[in-house]
């Protein structure tokens, strides 16, 4: 496989599929721009090695082909402002004679960006007439997009069979994710512990049953918590719980104890009278929690006695918060969650954040980089730890 660093991009013009999916206001203007910011040094070494660039992406879900909400042009003017000032081309479409005639007159240093994606259907089904057309308009082709790794669409997986072995590779951002995730799955130093939080155990089964396989010790917080409580005959009061799920708690729990992998539960758990900012709050054991109480984060107790299992372990991967730690009444489990695998980290663990909450976590409490590394694929990174073979990143390896 060929890596970016090495490649030189000289008189060569790099298609490249990133994920700019951000989120944008009523004005067209983007509230977070990480994901545009996470693929900058892929394109300042293709740009500083005199390669040109062709950038691709999706945006949102557009339902009717061409919606104005979620055209590509609305990122151009913010992204010449994270490259210096530097011009970006924009194609009204991603394939047709004009995105042609663009990436054609293309020259060393320059940049165009293409429409939307999914303003085509083909994209999502994967269809390979429209991945071979948008394979001709670059030399090289460089997967950057680790947030779409999951998918088989035509730009992330397809496209990879039209270009040879020597000319396709994963950008920079792509490589430190895949390298990262290998790290915490295949090379793990133990005590591993994995930290899983969030409302539901349907939405982490996976994850956990195939981190038993892997894990020393699994953390669970959040709202799945309290399932895995009732699943052990316990008073949860009005705390969230799957009825449904509770056999395969029970089953995850004999699955851990037969592997001798520890499960630690929070103990305790902060209770509000309702799910709201202003709610009456006290704290008690997580497993009596009265009726018309409900657990909205893990407790002082919980919260030492995880702490304890973060500083002992070598490797950490963090998926999920603690609590509803949007409210401010109940971030404290989560703020204090990161606060120790950032500690840890300083001691010499190697720690990966990934989802959505965690990220949102990590980012709020300025602790982005005190960790080892932090995902920006949320269900790309949920299926690799669930032990699926992502699209995109075989498309590229398997050459």
């Amino acid at each position: 496989m060929v890596s970016i660093a090495s490649y030189n991009f000289a008189g060569q013009k790099a298609l490249i599929r990133v994920d700019f999916n951000v989120p944008l206001n009523d004005q067209y203007a983007i509230t977070d721009d990480t994901r545009m910011r996470a693929t900058l040094a892929t394109l300042n070494k293709i740009l500083n090695d005199g390669g040109s660039v062709i950038l691709m992406s999706h945006l949102g879900r557009p339902k009717e082909g061409p919606t104005e909400k979620y055209s590509l042009k609305h990122l151009v003017s913010h992204l010449s402002e994270l490259l210096g000032g530097k011009k970006v081309a924009f194609a009204n479409d991603c394939i047709g004679q004009e995105a042609i005639e663009k990436a054609a007159a293309l020259q060393a240093g320059e940049l165009l960006l293409l429409e939307n994606l999914r303003f085509y259907k083909d994209e999502e089904k994967g269809n390979r007439e429209f991945a071979e057309k948008l394979s001709k308009l670059g030399d090289v082709y460089v997967n950057d997009a680790f947030g779409t790794a999951h998918r088989a669409h035509a730009s992330t997986a397809v496209i990879a069979d039209f270009f040879a072995a020597d000319k396709k590779m994963f950008g920079l951002l792509m490589e430190g994710e895949v390298k990262s995730a290998e790290k915490v799955m295949h090379e793990a130093q133990r005590p591993f512990t994995a930290i899983i939080g969030g409302a539901k155990v349907s939405d982490k089964i996976l994850i956990i049953e195939h981190l038993l396989q892997k894990a020393t010790d699994i953390i669970i917080g959040g709202g799945m918590a309290y399932t895995f409580w009732k699943a052990q005959g316990k008073q949860i009061g009005n705390s969230l719980c799957e009825d449904d799920r509770l056999e395969k708690a029970t089953e995850i729990l004999a699955k851990a104890k037969a592997l001798g992998v520890h499960i630690h539960l929070p103990m305790d758990s902060t209770i509000a009278d309702k799910f709201a900012a202003d709610a009456q709050t006290t704290n008690c054991e997580s497993y009596s929690i009265p009726s018309g109480w409900m657990g909205l984060d893990i407790g002082q107790k919980a919260v030492a006695d995880f702490k304890e299992v973060i500083m002992n372990s070598k490797t950490i991967l963090w998926n999920g918060p603690m609590g509803v730690f949007e409210m401010e009444k109940f971030q404290n489990g989560t703020k204090s969650i990161a606060l120790a695998v950032a500690e840890a980290t300083a001691k010499g663990a190697f720690s990966l954040v990934g989802g959505g909450d965690s990220v949102a976590a990590v980012n709020m409490f300025h602790l982005a980089d005190q960790v080892s590394y932090v995902s920006t694929g949320g269900g790309a990174m949920l299926e690799y730890f669930e032990g699926k073979e992502l699209p995109g990143i075989a498309a590229i390896k398997d050459v």
